[in-house]
This record gives structure tokens, C-alpha cells and sequence, in this order.
């Protein structure tokens, strides 16, 4: 990982690295709320020798520096503690109080420092001053041999004072060192989390792993529950205009052989395959290509639901001779849009889909329609997607930001190339709009001219306008669409994405000698 991924990293994941702080803070203030508070008491000694000439002196310095280390190493023993104990009455043993007793030196000095730190700042004092009484007695006793004068005499040059503030637990350098700890956590968890995260979060790489190019991005609608379907908001809104962008993608997949149906899928359940499924066809519509949606999710159907249609009767119908294609098509919008529901669940959806009556259905809606497109189940659960893709031009995958894992993908087109379906591409789903991993449209013009007598682009013959109609057409209405047969698709105004600038008769079948065969 480089500086830009571990800031990337910093933005998405801050709520984790700042609740590793938090409770590392936390667990720093406990830990010295529960120590018990302990107060030191400090006095000094100074040691000197016993000469009175200069160079007398100076070799008592040099033996005081040489005394006072060893010193040092005996304030706390037997020797000094015993009597302390005694005479201040304390309901410490000798042991206990030696614990509380040390001493330093400082180098090229005669001055000992003993320290006594305790429960109680009083009491701290009263066995420092103690301690440094009775050790300058003990070391004049040792020091004297008979009735000599002792080399060095230790006397008490600073008494000790009542401590009144704590030197443990120090609070605030506890929650600066949590605060720092929890820090360092949050950081290395987060990037530890995003590292084993192998969910979708960008294309760009996924494409590269795949082979599979990137078809458009619909950015996440949190009113997309409410109002699935993109005739609900407003044309200029960001799901429309992905929907544009994708329906002109579409166009370029194959220049060569216009798709003449398209298996729409993902790898998984619950990533948006229906309603991505549906607003495509809208928008297909929209733009003038007469559209065929069929549900061939036989499993857990929804699309009847989304569009406000019946599904009773349907392609499973069809399929075991119970009715026929006009009696199971249903208009939505001005007519472009024909939509076939699931009809009654089977029980062997896979055997069922994967019949010949299933290939005949197809052709021939292949034969009526521009496009046909058909709402799969998820690809790794069941193998009904894999079927329909196989009797289809081709197939596009719908992927989830943050929840479809790479791995999924790579299996899902793994199941596509095994029945050789030619793989249009990856729909990114509800890809976010803020934050570090945000996508954006760069949307803002739009365009308010209308053409007074503009051009049908639908070619002549049986698939387009007839034979010696006027080329002119009428303007879709702006009426608010219903979701109903008598639905009026909303006029599209044009803007970037390729609005109005898209050939309908893109998908259309060239009839016998249009100069487009061949």
C-alpha cells in the first residue's frame, strides 16, 4: 500500500480507527482510576571528609565519592529500617518499608538522595527524615575504628517535605499513550481490514482481473426503496442519467451484431439486478427502442411488482402450452415497452428454462421486438441464468459496491464462458456519491431545444414507420407517468449521456435488401 491508499483508508475507515482511540483512552483512564495514588518524599545527605589541609581534602573528596556509593546500597537496610519502624510506630514491617526506600547519587558528587514513597504523603515524609537521621548515625558508627575520628562525617542538608501531588498513576501521560496506542490500532486494524475486504469497491481493476469491459455506474438513491424505477424522479436526476449513460454504452458492445436479446444478472442475490434490469428497459424505451422485459427469474420474481402489473400468467405459461405470447404480453408506457411476467412458479425452473419451447419463445420475441431482455436469477445459486444466457446474445453482470466480493464475480463470468455467452459487461450498483470511494456525473448542462419537424429515424419496412408515413413524429408526453398499461413515458430531454442522440434502429433487424445486410 502507498500514501494514497493508506489515506484512502484513513477516510473510509475513520469511525474504526476512532473508536480503537476511544477505547484505548478509555482503557488508560480505568487502569489509573484503579491504581492507588502514591506520594514520594525526598531528603539529601551530604558526605564529607574529615581532613583539614588542602590536599588532605582532597583525598577525602575522592574517598567521600567513594563512600557515598556504597551508601547508596545500604539506606534501606536492617540496620536503618529496624529502628525507623520502632520509633515512628508504624503498621508497616521492615520489609514493606525497605520496599519503599531507595537512594542515588548524583556523579562527581558526595550528595546521597534517598526517596520513600508511600499510600500516605504524611508518612512518606516522616520515614524519609527518619531514614536520614538514623542512617547518618549508622554511618558514622561504621566509619570510626575505636576511638579514631570517623573519616567522613554525613549530615542532613535537606529535610524532607510533605508531598501534597501524586506521582502515580500519572493520568494525563496514561491518555496521551493510550490516545497514541489506540491511534496506531485504529490504523493498523483498518488497514488490516481493508486488505482482507475483497468486496467491489472500483471497476477499474476488477475489469482488468476479469476481461470483462465496464458498462456504467448507478450511484446510490437512498429513495431507490420508495421509488425504484427511474420515471419516479426527476429527469435530470443522477439514476436517470446513469441509465442514459448505460443505455448508451449498450450501443457499442458489438458493432458488428446488435444484440438482438440480453440476459441481465449478478453473481448473487440482493444486489439490484431487477430494478437495474427494469430501468434499462425504461430508458431503452424512452429513447424510441421497442423493448421486451421478461421475468425469467422463475424463482423469486419481483418485476411484476416493481412495474405494477400482473403476474399470474406468464413466460412459464407460454412455456407449457397454457397460452400464447399475446395473451401474456402486457404494454407499459406508450407501447414500446411490452413486459411478460413469470406466471406460475414451477418446481424445476432449470429444466423448465432450459427446454426447447424456451429457445422457440425467444426467437420469436426476437422476431416482434428491437430488444429482449430478460431479468435472470443470480448465477451462483442456480444454474437458471447460465441457461437463458446461453440462448441469448449475450449477458451482463450487475455488482454491488461493498458487498459482491471479487471472487464471486470471477466465478459468475467463470459459469457465463462455460455455456459461451458472449459478457457485454459489469454494471457497478449502488456505487456511493460521498466519500473516498465516490463516484461522480458531470451532468450539469442540459439542453431545451426542440426540434419543430424533427426526423423518424425508424427505418421503413414492417420493423420501423410504414411505408409512405410521414417522417415527422409527435413529441412523447410530459404528463407524470403511472405505473400501468396506460403509462406515458416522460419526455427525455436531451443532455450528456446521449439523451436523444441514440439510433433506435441500432437493434433493429435490416429487411431484405437494406444495404445495412451483410
Amino acid at each position: 500500500m502507498d500514501l494514497r491508499d493508506y489515506l484512502r483508508v484513513l477516510r473510509t475507515r475513520w469511525r474504526l480507527i476512532a473508536l480503537c482511540t476511544l477505547v484505548a483512552i478509555g482503557a488508560a483512564a480505568a487502569y489509573s482510576t484503579q491504581q492507588t495514588p502514591l506520594y514520594r518524599a525526598s531528603t539529601q545527605l551530604f558526605v564529607a571528609g574529615a581532613s583539614a589541609d588542602i590536599s588532605g581534602a582532597l583525598t577525602g573528596q575522592q574517598f567521600s565519592q567513594q563512600r557515598v556509593q556504597s551508601y547508596a546500597q545500604i539506606v534501606n537496610s536492617p540496620a536503618v529500617v529496624d529502628p525507623v519502624v520502632k520509633e515512628l510506630g508504624l503498621s508497616l514491617t521492615p520489609g514493606q518499608v525497605a520496599a519503599e526506600i531507595s537512594a542515588d547519587v548524583p556523579p562527581n558528587t558526595v550528595l546521597l538522595n534517598i526517596h520513600v514513597t508511600d499510600t500516605q504523603p504524611a508518612r512518606a515524609q516522616a520515614i524519609a527524615n527518619a531514614v536520614s537521621q538514623r542512617f547518618a548515625t549508622l554511618a558514622a558508627q561504621l566509619e570510626t575504628l575505636g576511638k579514631n575520628t570517623p573519616p567522613v562525617h554525613v549530615s542532613v542538608v535537606k529535610p524532607a517535605g510533605l508531598s501534597t501531588t501524586p506521582i502515580s498513576p500519572k493520568t494525563n501521560r496514561n491518555l496521551v499513550l493510550g490516545a497514541i496506542l489506540g491511534l496506531l490500532l485504529g490504523v493498523a486494524v483498518a488497514a488490516l481490514r481493508d486488505t482482507l475486504d475483497t468486496t467491489v469497491k472500483h471497476l477499474d481493476d476488477l475489469t482488468k482481473e476479469v476481461a470483462v469491459p465496464a458498462l456504467g455506474v448507478v450511484l446510490f438513491d437512498p429513495d431507490a426503496v420508495k421509488r425504484p424505477l427511474i420515471v419516479d424522479a426527476a429527469a435530470q436526476s443522477t439514476r436517470a442519467e446513469a441509465f442514459r449513460q448505460l443505455r448508451t454504452n449498450l450501443q457499442f458492445v458489438d458493432v458488428d451484431s446488435a444484440p438482438h436479446s440480453i440476459v441481465i444478472t449478478s453473481s448473487v442475490p440482493e444486489e439490484g439486478k431487477t430494478t437495474t434490469t427494469a430501468n434499462l428497459a425504461i430508458s431503452l424505451a424512452q429513447a424510441g427502442v421497442r423493448v421486451c422485459l421478461v421475468e425469467g427469474d422463475l424463482r423469486r420474481p419481483r418485476l411484476m411488482h416493481y412495474l405494477g402489473l400482473e403476474g399470474a400468467v406468464g413466460l412459464t405459461s407460454v412455456l407449457i402450452g397454457r397460452a400464447k405470447l399475446d395473451d401474456v404480453l402486457q404494454p407499459w408506457g406508450d407501447g414500446k415497452l411490452q413486459v411478460m411476467g413469470c406466471g406460475p412458479t414451477p418446481p424445476n425452473p432449470s429444466e423448465l428454462l432450459g427446454a426447447r419451447t424456451m429457445a422457440q419463445t425467444l426467437k420469436e420475441l426476437e422476431d416482434r421486438f428491437d430488444l429482449v431482455i430478460v431479468d435472470a436469477p443470480p448465477l451462483l445459486p442456480v444454474t437458471d441464468a447460465a441457461v437463458l444466457a446461453s440462448l441469448c446474445s449475450g449477458a451482463i453482470i450487475v455488482v454491488r459496491h461493498g458487498k459482491t466480493k471479487r471472487e464471486q464475480v470471477r466465478r459468475a463470468v467463470e459459469a457465463l464462458r462455460s455455456v459461451d455467452t458472449a459478457i457485454y459487461g459489469l454494471v457497478l450498483n449502488m456505487a456511493p456519491s460521498k466519500g473516498p470511494d465516490a463516484y461522480y456525473y458531470g451532468y450539469a448542462y442540459r439542453y431545451d431545444y426542440k426540434p419543430t419537424q424533427p426526423v423518424d429515424l425508424r427505418p421503413a419496412g414492417p420493423r420501423g414507420r410504414k411505408a409512405g408515413e410521414s417522417e415527422g413524429f409527435t413529441p412523447l408526453s410530459d404528463e407524470a407517468p403511472q405505473r400501468a398499461a396506460a403509462t406515458q413515458l416522460p419526455e427525455v430531454t436531451i443532455g450528456s449521456g446521449g439523451s436523444e442522440g441514440e439510433r433506435p434502429a441500432y437493434w433493429q433487424r435490416a429487411t431484405p435488401g437494406d444495404p445495412r445486410q451483410g
